[in-house]
């Protein structure tokens, strides 16, 4: 597994925005990944310093549309934590 292909996308949410003050980011990451693999893939994509990584398994929901009936994707999710020296991740481009 190429390094680039373990982070799929960042997770944007009220409470992932709430923790980004405290050098904290949240990724969905690859299903096969484990923490050594996101702390490489973070530290070459983002060119920043990594202290931990935190993972969890996301268990699939069930959904309903009409008649249909089914289970959303199972996914995992990374808790990045960068260290105090680092600099910070830019997920969104400044407008100005």
């Amino acid at each position: 597994m190429e390094l680039l292909d373990v982070i799929l996308r960042p997770v944007i949410t009220e409470q992932s925005m709430l923790v980004m003050d405290e050098k904290k980011y949240t990724f969905d990451v690859a299903v096969t990944a484990n923490k050594t693999l996101v702390k490489q893939a973070v530290e070459k994509a983002f060119d920043v310093k990594v202290k931990s990584v935190n993972i969890m398994n996301v268990k699939p929901k069930f959904k309903r549309m009409g008649k249909y009936a089914g289970y959303t994707k199972k996914r995992r999710k990374a808790i990045v934590t960068l260290t105090a020296d680092s600099k910070d991740i830019q997920l969104f481009n400044e407008a100005e």
